[in-house]
């Protein structure tokens, strides 16, 4: 079963290319179990119909999104994985990889910048991160039933802050999204302007998330004037590097989140550049120790072991043994390797930015592979028009771009994080894009 499996992957991995990256329907599969089990045929014949309507990211024209193709060893570690079907709920279950899931959240922690004692723990996706990020912050200001509290971020910032605030019970104005400026920035003016103003109305605000990596323009905040800002207010700093804050693991990029080992937690996400199969989040904590005591209960159905167990570091108990493809992966690749993948993803951005010349056209700005493109304003009353007639004829020749609505207006959006696309296919790409765009004229 393991042999077959593997060789199907590996055909369909092969063959992406000669299809479209966005499946043109979706195959009904047989949900129910008959009454006795299927014989491997059939299970096959099953399997291949649900993988002929899958998305395929590493089709070279698969740019719509932050899910690039994942590394072969990320792969197998996944398999071996499941497996092992190792519990990192408590050491007694999972006593190797336990301790490297420990050691590893310490590296990308202190490689980041939080210091001696920080760590961290993985997570089912940067939306968990970011809950278990507020949770804590909320505790260390001591307002864990305090219905005045509030969270401050900027208007770009992701909905899952929103999600946030509804589990942990935050009053509806509970979560302030601020005025962002031109680029989608949340600008440190904006923010003691409203500190300001919370604190004449009796709010406690404890704590603001900054970004490292807007969804639709790839932006970053000024990280290190917030951070500033919020150690002279005491409040806590979360900046969500979903997108960005691997950045931070290698010397060569670190300047684009200038300012992120001053934050008091950090979500990183290596499954949105380096490819690391999903899910792979990482909530890293300046004190790690905060993480623990937030979501400590106890298990005193288990054996006590050298440090704190995996099941009260965080909200999820029973977690599979994530830790092994991102160990597995970040040693294969090594921090040349990660360089490279980022080096790559931000040169076809920029390789992109400079193809896209039709005059009718404005690119966003961004700081990191992303490229959002939209028309120029004078050409408004024809953007949503424009925005779907190019997608659909980009989807014609094999590009599958995004199409967000930033503020109410239409775009196009390019990730450029796939390592499959080759400077030809930029041109491509691009060709399709200008000539649409010069026919408006």
């Amino acid at each position: 079963m393991l042999e077959r499996s593997t060789a199907l992957l590996v055909e369909w991995l092969g063959e992406s290319a000669a299809h479209a990256p966005r499946p043109a329907l979706t195959l009904e599969a047989t949900v129910a179990p008959a009454a006795h089990g299927l014989d491997l045929e059939e299970l096959f014949s099953g399997l291949r119909g649900v993988m002929a309507g899958a998305y395929r990211p590493n089709h070279p024209g698969a740019l719509a999104h932050l899910d690039p193709p994942a590394l072969s060893v990320s792969i197998a570690a996944d398999m071996i994985a499941a497996g092992l079907n190792n519990n990192l709920l408590a050491q007694e279950l999972s006593p190797s990889l336990s301790r490297l899931e420990r050691r590893l959240c310490h590296w990308l922690s202190t490689r980041v910048g939080l210091g001696a004692n920080s760590g961290g723990v993985p997570a089912s996706g940067g939306s968990l991160s970011n809950l278990m990020a507020l949770v804590c912050a909320r505790k260390a200001a001591g307002l864990a039933a305090d219905p005045r509290a509030v969270v401050l971020t900027g208007s770009a910032a992701h909905v899952s802050l929103s999600k946030a605030a509804a589990v942990m019970g935050l009053p509806p104005d509970g979560l302030r999204a601020l005025p962002t400026d031109a680029n989608g920035r949340l600008q440190p003016e904006a923010v003691a302007s409203a500190l300001t103003q919370l604190r004449l109305e009796g709010r406690k605000p404890f704590a603001v998330v900054a970004v490292a990596g807007t969804t639709v323009q790839g932006t970053v905040d000024p990280l290190k004037a917030l951070a500033e800002l919020c150690r002279r207010e005491q409040l806590w700093l979360h900046v969500d590097g979903a997108i960005g804050a691997v950045c931070a693991l290698v010397e060569s990029e670190r300047w684009r989140v200038d300012g992120i080992e001053q934050a008091d937690s950090v979500t990183l996400n290596p499954q949105k550049v380096l490819g690391v199969s999903k899910p792979s989040s990482v909530l890293l904590m300046r004190q790690l120790e905060l993480l623990h005591s937030s979501f400590a209960t106890g298990l005193p159905y288990m054996e006590s072991g050298d440090g704190p167990q995996g099941g009260e570091l965080g909200l999820q108990g029973t977690r599979a043994a994530e830790v092994l493809k991102l160990w597995l992966s970040l040693q294969h690749l090594g921090l040349d390797g990660v360089e490279r993948l980022l080096a790559g993803a931000f040169q076809r951005a920029e390789r992109l930015r400079s193809l896209l010349r039709a005059p009718q056209l404005q690119l966003l700005g961004g700081d990191l592979h992303l490229v959002a493109i939209g028309l120029q304003p004078h050409l408004a009353e024809h953007a949503s028009a424009w925005r779907d007639h190019t997608h659909a004829e980009l989807q014609q020749q094999g590009f599958w771009l995004s199409r967000p609505d930033l503020n109410g207006r239409p775009l196009l959006k390019a990730v450029l994080g796939n390592p499959c696309t080759s400077d030809h296919h930029l041109e491509q790409l691009a060709a399709i894009i200008n000539r649409s765009a010069r026919e408006l004229s």
